[in-house]
């Protein structure tokens, strides 16, 4: 199958990125078909030298059936070169990665935790309210 992905370049923490077709039985940075464009994710997103891209040979590859990855996708589609790529749901990015678990443990697990954190938050206003009816008693005596 054909992938249209990114090839990492560049030095030490200064990534720049070759938009390759390439096998995707390949490896990554290894052995390409041919290059159709860079992308630099250190410039600013309002700059021309971030993104370079031969059009022509991308509609190319695209009606041969390459499949762009995720990323490419999005960058063809913010350059309309193809239809934008819906956005994916992931729910669990709101969530610290320490707190995540793997499966339905993590979600019964939360289930499980959040009667307890009602039933705390439940006890404490009882208190305050004990709390604040003992200084009215004394003040009536």
């Amino acid at each position: 199958m054909l992938k249209m992905r990114l090839s990492m370049g560049g030095t030490k923490k200064r990534p720049v990125y070759k938009i390759v077709v390439a096998d995707s039985r390949f490896p990554r940075d290894g052995r390409f078909i041919e290059k159709l464009g860079f992308y630099n994710p250190l410039l600013p997103k309002d700059k021309k030298e971030r993104i370079g891209l031969d059009s022509e040979r991308i509609k190319y590859w695209l009606g041969q059936g390459a499949q762009p990855t995720t990323r490419v996708a999005r960058l063809l589609g913010e350059n309309d070169i193809m239809p934008m790529p819906e956005k994916g749901n992931n729910p669990q990015k709101a969530i610290p990665k320490k707190d995540r678990k793997k499966g339905e443990e993590g979600g019964e697990a939360k289930a499980a935790e959040a009667p307890k954190e009602e039933a705390k938050a439940a006890e404490a206003p009882k208190e305050e309210d004990k709390a604040a009816e003992a200084p009215k008693e004394e003040e009536k005596k």
